[in-house]
């Protein structure tokens, strides 16, 4: 299928894990130091970056920050704030707290503590309305984005079902490099990873503002920044476009993308961390349609069925 690159994914899939940070067999490992290696880890997944190009953003060495990962590396306070500058988030979420920065914070924490995931979203919608950032977009349902990794086919069935709805199909991904004036991969390498949320940012709230009526297919990583993702949630119908790993990879390499293969032995590894790191948002979506084992046509049939259903149209 021919979807747009996926920048994060694409760095990922070509770099893999790299580093031999493996735990020695049978290391006891401080508890401490074995939850905050899985708290990088995961948010390393979530951002789709490789081991690699964090070390280097961090400016330390990919074996220093396997270790660190697999919670045997005692990394100074500096370390830990160059690795959170790296993830692109505050040290106090790197260590696990964000939550004690006042009374209120951690009052609010105690109410939430062990509910469940039903209970936290009527708690975000609740809040949404109390605060007056709640979803109140008439034309929501008239606009459906789709999420997922590179190789779910947005771009290939986004357009089938904008045909089919005789509606817009847009790329997220392209009014971002018109909005840049150079592509996606540029934008990374010149800019940074904030410049390009905040072209990302920018490029949805247009498409928003632009049309009543569009299906768009979004960058994998869009659930990688919450504010977008709130604005996304908030304008558009979003429908998850599953797929196994296997198939995600196979579809890469069927666009004449043969660098997951042969960069990295490691690359499947790879992916389903970064699958694992990104399900949680990805479930947030309205409407979710697996297209695994399926063809072209029949992935097309179901999604047509349900975004029709969601807009009420027979």
């Amino acid at each position: 299928m021919n979807e747009h690159v996926d920048a994060a994914l694409a760095a990922a899939l070509e770099g893999g894990n790299g580093g031999n940070g493996a735990a020695p067999a049978g290391e006891a490992k401080n508890p401490l130091l074995a939850a905050l290696g899985d708290r990088v880890r995961n948010l390393r997944a979530q951002r789709g970056l490789t081991r690699k190009a964090v070390a280097i953003a961090a400016d330390v060495s990919e074996r220093h920050l396997a270790n660190l990962e697999y919670g045997i590396g005692n990394a100074s306070i500096l370390v830990l704030q160059q690795v959170a500058g790296a993830l692109h988030c505050s040290l106090a979420e790197l260590v696990g707290d964000v939550t004690t920065s006042s009374p209120e914070w951690l009052l609010i924490r105690e109410l939430l503590e062990n509910r469940s995931e039903a209970d936290l979203r009527r708690v975000r919608v609740a809040i949404g309305e109390l605060l007056g950032t709640a979803s109140v977009d008439p034309a929501r349902h008239r606009r459906i984005a789709l999420v997922g990794l590179r190789g779910a086919g947005k771009s290939t069935l986004g357009q089938m079902l904008a045909e089919d709805l005789e509606i817009p199909f847009i790329e997220l991904s392209r009014e971002i490099e018109k909005l840049a004036g150079c592509s996606v991969r540029e934008i990374h390498d010149l800019y940074g990873t904030n410049a390009y949320r905040r072209y990302e940012r920018r490029a949805l709230e247009e498409a928003v503002q632009i049309y009543s009526e569009v299906v768009i297919a979004t960058p994998g990583g869009i659930v990688s920044d919450p504010a977008t993702f709130n604005e996304l949630l908030a304008h558009c119908t979003t429908v998850w476009l599953q797929a196994a790993p296997e198939e995600h990879m196979g579809r890469v390499a069927a666009q004449g993308d043969t660098r997951p293969m042969a960069a990295s032995k490691e690359a499947m590894e790879d992916l389903r961390r970064i699958l694992n790191g990104r399900a949680a948002f990805y479930s947030k979506a309205d409407l979710s349609v697996d297209t695994s084992g399926k063809t072209l046509s029949q992935s097309f049939q179901a999604l047509r069925a349900v975004a029709r259903q969601s807009m009420g149209l027979a």
